[in-house]
C-alpha cells in the first residue's frame, strides 16, 4: 500500500479505513432532526391547542394576531428560532453530516469530492446570517422568559403547575444554548486581544462574563439538543393540557401564606 492510497480513498464517497461504527452518530442526528421537524411543522400549522389560562406554547410565543393574517400565528414566529438553529455552528456540522454527507464523518469520503467551497458561495454563504439571527433569538427568548414567569400566576395569584416547571426548565435550557452561542461569546470578548494584560491590576467584569459564556460554550452541543427537546416537550404538554382540560396545579394560591407562617 502506498502512502497516497488513504488520501485517494478519502475522496470517494463513504470510503474510509475506520473500523468503528462512525455512521451511528449522523444516523441518529438525521432521525432526531427529522422527527422534530415533522412534529414542529404539524404543530405550527395546526393552529390550535397552544394556549390555556397562563400557558402559551413556545411555538406560538409571542402570539402575534393581525386581522390580515389568516394563518397560524406560529408561522410568524418560528422562522426566528428555525433560522437561528439552522445557521448555528454546531447544527451546521450536525446536519451537513447527517443529511448531505459532506462529510459524514472524520476520515470518511464525502459526496462533494474535491469541489468543496465551504461557506463562501451560494447558498451556504447565507450561513453568515447567524450573527444577526442571534439578536432576533434573544428577543424571542425575552418573551419566553415572560411566559415562564407568567405560568406561575393564574388569575393574579401565585401557583405552581407541572407546566410551570416545564416552562421554567425550557427557558433555562434555551438561555444556556443562546448565550453559549459562539457568536455571543465573540460579542462578549472576541474583539479584545487581552483581558489580563500586565498593565491591568485585576480582571474586568467583562472578563468574568466571557469566562462564564465560555463555560456554556464548552457544552454547546448538549444545550442545543436539550433545548430542542425541551421546546417540544413544553409545546406537547401545553397541547395535552388544552385538549384534555387538565388541572395540573401542584401548589395553589395558599403557598405564599404557608411560607410566611
Amino acid at each position: 500500500m502506498t502512502e497516497t492510497q488513504p488520501a485517494e480513498a478519502a475522496t470517494k464517497p463513504w470510503a474510509t479505513q475506520r473500523k468503528d461504527n462512525w455512521w451511528v452518530e449522523p444516523a441518529l442526528v438525521a432521525i432526531g432532526f427529522s422527527l422534530f421537524i415533522i412534529y414542529a411543522t404539524i404543530r405550527a400549522f395546526q393552529n390550535q391547542y397552544f394556549e390555556v389560562d397562563n400557558y402559551l406554547s413556545p411555538f406560538y410565543s409571542p402570539k402575534l394576531v393581525f386581522d390580515w393574517w389568516k394563518f397560524s400565528p406560529a408561522i410568524l414566529i418560528l422562522w426566528i428560532p428555525a433560522g437561528f438553529r439552522a445557521t448555528c455552528y454546531y447544527y451546521r456540522k450536525a446536519y451537513y453530516r447527517a443529511y448531505f454527507l459532506d462529510p459524514p464523518g472524520c476520515g470518511v469520503g464525502h459526496l462533494g469530492g474535491e469541489n468543496y467551497t465551504g461557506e463562501t458561495a451560494f447558498p451556504l454563504i447565507f450561513q453568515n446570517l447567524h450573527r444577526y439571527m442571534l439578536y432576533f433569538a434573544i428577543l424571542v427568548l425575552m418573551f419566553l422568559w415572560y411566559d415562564a414567569i407568567n405560568s406561575f400566576f393564574l388569575n393574579g395569584q401565585f401557583r405552581v403547575g407541572v407546566g410551570s416547571l416545564i416552562f421554567l426548565a425550557n427557558v433555562l435550557l434555551l438561555s444556556n444554548y443562546t448565550f453559549g452561542c459562539h457568536v455571543f461569546r465573540h460579542l462578549v470578548g472576541g474583539k479584545l486581544d487581552c483581558f489580563t494584560c500586565p498593565n491591568q491590576k485585576k480582571p474586568t467584569a467583562q472578563y468574568g462574563l466571557w469566562k462564564f459564556v465560555s463555560k456554556l460554550n464548552e457544552h454547546h452541543m448538549l444545550w442545543a439538543w436539550l433545548s430542542l427537546f425541551s421546546v417540544g416537550i413544553a409545546d406537547g404538554y401545553t397541547a395535552y393540557v388544552v385538549a384534555n382540560h387538565v388541572n395540573d396545579t401542584l401548589l395553589g394560591p395558599a403557598l405564599p401564606f404557608l411560607l410566611v407562617r
